[in-house]
């Protein structure tokens, strides 16, 4: 989770001094974010049939290979066509293969109903990446340049691979349920919350490097925001692993959906630079927890043997919603210069989304 995510995510980092140093627009880059994220959504299908049929196991280390090659990759094309296709075909395959599902997948097998904690910790992964690799990106800029950036943590992630190869250890094989096990259908507003969730998220972490710098901050700033907002988020996946214990997943989902709206509100309606250090915070606490908690109200009940495939769409529907939110993002700051007002209609979507998982009250019979 650490190098998939990491390396992911560091790409917001990226875009203000690769469009300087390479000479491709800044808005090509913000589209191939976008692309490569459909890429990814558009993968999860066959990465579920592919997790059932060779086992969570292998997937992941073949995810993690692409991806950190497209890093490697990225130090070496000359042209704005090779600098997408490598983002977007090794990058967007490879974060499919190693993220989420993968990882749901494999610990759901092993742990069963009981995956909510587990899955938290593993959270903890997602935020380490996002707090280590920024960092390093942002240190390493100005003495080695933008194209040996790219390599060397292209290179740690190939590494950190191969120890993980050695030290994983081998899946067993699951027999298939006979038809045991439930479907996702009769989670559909759990799963539209999701969406709306990633089309929010992923703009804002991705896309919150560039709007700093656009408000005044140094590139080095901004990526020191991003790297707060993931020491915000890895602490509370860490409290997470506890209140799981206590709360059920639903209870935790809407606070961490109230504290977003206070991130986004800031963001939208207070002007100067000044209000993103509190709102990188406040979105980092309402960011990548969300996701764990989802997969354990998502992964209950479902036949193990076919979690993978059962699972996918709740990532196709993530990452197209979050490929969308990229999309439209860009279309929005071209027409306004400003990313506000995307960031608005993330207020809407997330007001929609924790509507959606608040439970309707029943009434109480009246009597006369």
């Amino acid at each position: 989770m650490t190098v998939s995510f990491g390396l992911n995510f560091t790409m917001g980092v990226f875009f203000a001094p690769t469009a300087a140093a390479y000479g491709v627009s800044a808005t090509a880059l913000a589209m191939a974010a976008a692309m490569s994220t459909a890429v990814t959504g558009l993968a999860q299908q066959g990465i579920g049939r592919l997790l059932d049929l060779l086992g969570p196991e292998r997937v992941l280390i073949g995810g993690l290979t692409l991806i950190s090659s497209s890093y490697v990759m990225l130090a070496w094309v000359t042209q704005t066509w090779q600098f997408v296709a490598a983002y977007m075909v090794l990058g967007g395959l490879g974060f499919a293969a190693s993220s989420t599902l993968t990882v749901t997948t494999l610990l759901g097998r092993a742990h069963g109903a009981q995956v909510g904690p587990a899955m938290a910790r593993a959270a903890i992964g997602i935020n380490l990446g996002q707090l280590i690799t920024p960092w390093a990106a942002t240190a390493l800029f100005d003495p080695i340049g933008v194209r040996a950036t790219f390599a060397l943590l292209g290179a740690i992630g190939l590494a950190a691979t191969a120890v993980l190869w050695l030290l994983l250890p081998a899946g067993q094989r699951v027999s298939t349920g006979a038809g045991v096990g439930e479907s996702l259908a009769d989670r559909w507003k759990v799963l539209v919350s999701f969406g709306f969730h990633a089309a929010t998220m992923y703009v804002v972490v991705l896309m919150l490097p560039k709007h700093a710098v656009e408000q005044g901050w140094s590139v080095a700033g901004a990526g020191r925001l991003v790297a707060s907002a993931a020491l915000a988020a890895g602490l509370t996946s860490a409290a997470m692993v506890r209140l799981l214990r206590h709360y059920p997943p639903e209870s935790l989902l809407r606070v961490l959906y109230s504290v977003r709206l206070a991130a986004l509100l800031p963001a939208v309606f207070v002007p100067g630079p000044q209000v993103l250090a509190v709102v990188a915070v406040l979105f980092g606490i309402a960011s990548f927890p969300v996701i764990p908690l989802t997969m354990a109200i998502l992964s209950r009940g479902l036949d193990p043997a076919r979690m993978g495939r059962t699972l996918a769409p709740a990532w196709v529907i993530h990452q197209l919603a979050a490929a969308s939110g990229l999309g439209v993002a860009t279309v929005v700051h071209a027409l306004t210069d400003s990313y506000r007002g995307y960031l608005a209609l993330g207020l809407v979507f997330s007001v929609v989304a924790v509507g959606l998982i608040t439970p309707a009250r029943r009434r109480e019979p009246v009597t006369v």
